[in-house]
């Protein structure tokens, strides 16, 4: 069996070795549903992730899935030159987030899909290192159905992470059922993004006691219930015993949520460390902070990779 480690763009890396984390976040995307929007610029991309490592980060986990502008080859020198390192991803998002061109050209049904996936995380000079798909609005359309089975038979096949982006922060509950009850995913390898867009803290803790990682992302979006409730949210899991099971991470998604460094308004991912770490510190202490900045997600991203 081998130890575990975390895929990022530069190579397998301990677990250990990862640093601070940014869960969640994009340095290239590109959306149908923000046209005009994109992340494509490469220098910007490196003076976010400088920014990030100038705070004392590590680690950037990017999920932009396939067909969506990842920037995938240029991301190993960007991890070189700001010595952070990058996770990226392979899998599909919503339908909607797709033009024409990458729809036609996305396989249709989940086997087809689990191969593409398998491949882009086993197989090529810049490797994924974790998935990430989609939930729909409050349940399962038959995309998200699809694309969350390809989802498992990949993670089956090389042991990758799932990240799951919850419409609105709705249906982790639906999705744990098929990717855990349905495929028999661990639910320690499924990681629920967005869960502060819908601060149901029934539902925060029932995913919790699952297994399985909630990730609040997303800060200071002035469209989604997120910093106003974060805190709430974060002590109500720690004091129920799940402070184990938190991620933070910024989702970056338009050239101006970059940081000023990067050239956009605000906040970007610097926020998590200048912003929210001293909040943490303060409301859940050091060690909190260090388990949810550093030792979760080191977990959360390592794997026992099978070659696929």
């Amino acid at each position: 069996m081998t130890a575990p480690a975390v895929r990022t763009v530069c190579g397998d890396v301990p677990p250990a070795g990862l640093g601070v984390t940014d869960a969640h976040d994009h340095l290239f995307l590109r959306s149908a549903s923000l046209p005009g929007q994109e992340l494509d610029d490469p220098a910007a991309a490196l003076a976010e992730l400088r920014a990030f490592a100038g705070e004392g980060g590590g680690a950037v986990a990017q999920w932009t899935p396939w067909g969506l502008g990842r920037g995938r080859a240029a991301l190993p020198a960007l991890s070189r030159r700001s010595g952070v390192h990058v996770i990226a991803a392979t899998g599909v998002h919503q339908r909607a987030h797709y033009a024409a061109p990458e729809r036609d050209r996305m396989p249709r049904d989940a086997e087809a899909l689990a191969a593409l996936f398998t491949r882009e995380l086993t197989r090529g000079p810049v490797r994924a290192g974790m998935i990430k798909v989609a939930g729909s609005f409050h349940g399962l359309d038959a995309h998200a159905e699809r694309s969350l089975t390809a989802a498992a038979l990949a993670h089956r096949a090389t042991g990758a992470p799932i990240g799951v982006h919850l419409e609105g922060g709705t249906a982790a509950l639906d999705i744990l059922d098929l990717l855990c009850g349905t495929h028999g995913v661990p639910p320690h390898r499924v990681l629920l993004g967005h869960l502060g867009r819908a601060p149901d803290l029934r539902t925060h803790l029932r995913a919790a006691e699952c297994g399985a990682y909630l990730a609040y992302d997303g800060p200071s979006r002035a469209n989604h219930a997120t910093d106003w409730h974060l805190f709430d949210c974060l002590t109500t899991l720690a004091e129920a015993g799940h402070t184990d099971r938190l991620l933070l991470g910024g989702d970056t998604t338009t050239a101006r949520a970059r940081s000023a460094d990067a050239g956009g308004e605000g906040p970007g991912p610097p926020f998590l460390l200048t912003r929210i770490r001293p909040r943490l510190e303060r409301e859940l202490g050091p060690d909190a902070t260090r388990a949810i900045l550093t030792a979760n997600p080191a977990r959360a991203f390592a794997a026992e990779w099978a070659t696929g």
